[in-house]
Order: structure tokens, then C-alpha cells, then sequence
């Protein structure tokens, strides 16, 4: 597949320190037009449905697509508190114009986990509220050895479920997430290209981490010496028909700290679409 086939987004964690105006701006200085908008980040969350009818409109402005809110965490411990959670975050995601909400497990101690049946109910439950608000449920397996859902596999098994007890009218309510970091985390082989709705990026380089000792603050933007091999995942994912957005999310503090972002972006831009081509 030809790199200028490439789509790429910022997820906000490319720049949690920025506002979501600011963010939204240095998409367009990248060329770049989608991004994922967080109700995670601190003061320049997605924190009300004032915010998000606003940040809609100003997508809108610079021909910009919405591609999520994330998340919904964690969605598979279901009980009303979930339920009033997602009702809200549906409501401001749909106000921006996102296509989805993103779904992430719990992480947590094997005997708090939940079990796969609770992943399938909490699916049921989130069907109707993603159908109201005209929303897709991006479900996130997260692959640290201590997540309630770590292989998409499950996730997807979980789905199927799901779609059958909500009906034939849903069969596009939920895909995934393949999250390069969490696939090379969980060690899990099959990509599932054709179930995937989107694609987050990032990069590990430190070479004294073993694959289970990577945290969220090691996930840095993809370069040359990247551990994760993205540009192999990406490839593999594009040969089997994948022709989504592939959204930078990288947590590393050295990231966030960056006074100029967008040349980081560029480079790594770059070394994917080099790397794919």
C-alpha cells in the first residue's frame, strides 16, 4: 500500500498540556485530520457538554474529524455508576461529533478481575446507549499482564456475543482497538485487521525494559529505534485490508514535555510511512 495511503491522527495525550483548541490547530499544521479528544487529561479534558458542542463546531471549521472520546474505563465492571459514566461521555462525544467511545478494562489483581461474561453484559448494556447517540464502541484490550482483557481475540469473542443478544440492526455498534504497545505486550499473534476501527501508535526504545516491565510512561513517539516494531504491525495491518486512522498516543512525560511538538510528529511521520513504503 502506497505511504500517501497512510491516515494518521493525534490522540490527545500527544499533547495533554495543550487545550483541545490548540491540539486541533496542530493537527491542521501537520496536515494531519483527525483526532481523539480525553476525559483523562486533567484541565484540558473533555469535561462538559458546553465544551464539546464547542470543540464539535471548531472541528467542523478546520475540517477536522472526531474520532473518539477516550474512555470509558472501566467499562467492564458494570453497575449504575458505569452506567450513568457512559451515558454522560456518550452524550459530550456525540455534542463533538465523534464517530465512537473508546472502551478500556479494568486493571487490576487476577482476583478483582472481571470474567468474560461481564465484558459480553457490559456490551449488552452499552449497545442501547451507543445506538442513541449514534456511536461505535471502540473496544480497547489493554495487554499489561495484570489487565481483565488483554488479547483482542477475547475482546472480539465478547463482541460476537453481544451483537447476538442486541440483533441483527448491530452488527457495527463495536470494533477494536489494536493498540501497537498492547498487542507486542500481550504477545498476541493475530492482528484481526477486518474487526479493527482504529489504530493507536507508539514507541518503547528503552532497551533495559523486558516486554512486561513497559508502562504507559515508557511509550514514547515511534522512531528509529523503536522496540515494538510499529512499522511491522502497520504493514501487516494495511496487507490485510486495514485503511483506518493510525492515531499517536504516546504517555512518556518526555513527550508531553516537549516545547515543540510538531517536529516530533513529522519524524515520526515520517519514519512510518519510510518504513512502510
Amino acid at each position: 500500500m502506497p505511504s500517501r495511503s497512510l491516515h494518521f491522527a493525534l490522540n490527545h495525550m500527544v499533547c495533554p498540556r495543550y487545550s483541545i483548541e490548540q491540539l486541533m490547530r496542530l493537527a491542521v499544521e501537520l496536515g494531519i485530520d483527525a483526532v481523539e479528544l480525553r476525559n483523562d487529561i486533567g484541565d484540558n479534558s473533555l469535561a462538559t457538554l458546553e465544551q464539546a458542542v464547542a470543540a464539535g463546531e471548531l472541528a467542523r471549521e478546520l475540517g477536522l474529524s472526531v474520532l473518539s472520546v477516550n474512555a470509558l474505563y472501566p467499562f467492564n465492571v458494570w453497575d449504575k455508576e458505569r452506567a450513568v459514566q457512559a451515558e454522560h461521555l456518550a452524550e459530550r462525544a456525540a455534542a463533538a461529533g465523534a464517530r465512537g467511545l473508546v472502551l478500556c478494562p479494568l486493571v487490576a489483581a487476577p482476583e478483582d478481575a472481571p470474567t468474560a461474561t461481564d465484558v459480553t453484559k457490559a456490551l449488552v448494556e452499552l449497545g442501547p446507549i451507543l445506538a442513541r447517540h449514534g456511536l461505535v464502541g471502540f473496544v480497547e484490550p489493554l495487554g499489561f499482564p495484570d489487565s481483565s482483557l488483554r488479547l483482542k481475540a477475547d475482546a472480539l469473542a465478547a463482541i460476537d456475543e453481544a451483537v447476538a443478544i442486541l440483533g441483527p440492526s448491530e452488527p457495527a455498534r463495536f470494533s477494536l482497538v489494536h493498540d501497537t504497545f498492547h498487542h507486542r505486550g500481550a504477545g498476541e499473534a493475530a492482528l484481526l485487521a477486518a474487526r479493527t476501527g482504529l489504530v493507536h501508535l507508539s514507541g518503547v526504545e528503552d532497551p533495559t525494559l523486558t516486554f512486561d516491565a513497559m508502562l504507559d510512561g515508557d511509550r514514547v513517539l515511534v522512531g528509529e529505534g523503536d522496540r515494538l516494531d510499529n512499522v511491522e504491525q502497520v504493514r501487516r495491518l494495511l496487507a490485510d485490508g486495514y485503511r483506518g486512522y493510525l492515531s499517536f498516543e504516546p504517555f512518556a512525560e518526555s513527550v508531553h514535555a516537549l516545547e515543540d511538538p510538531a517536529d516530533a510528529l513529522a519524524r515520526s511521520i515520517d519514519v512510518i510511512r519510510d518504513g512502510v513504503a
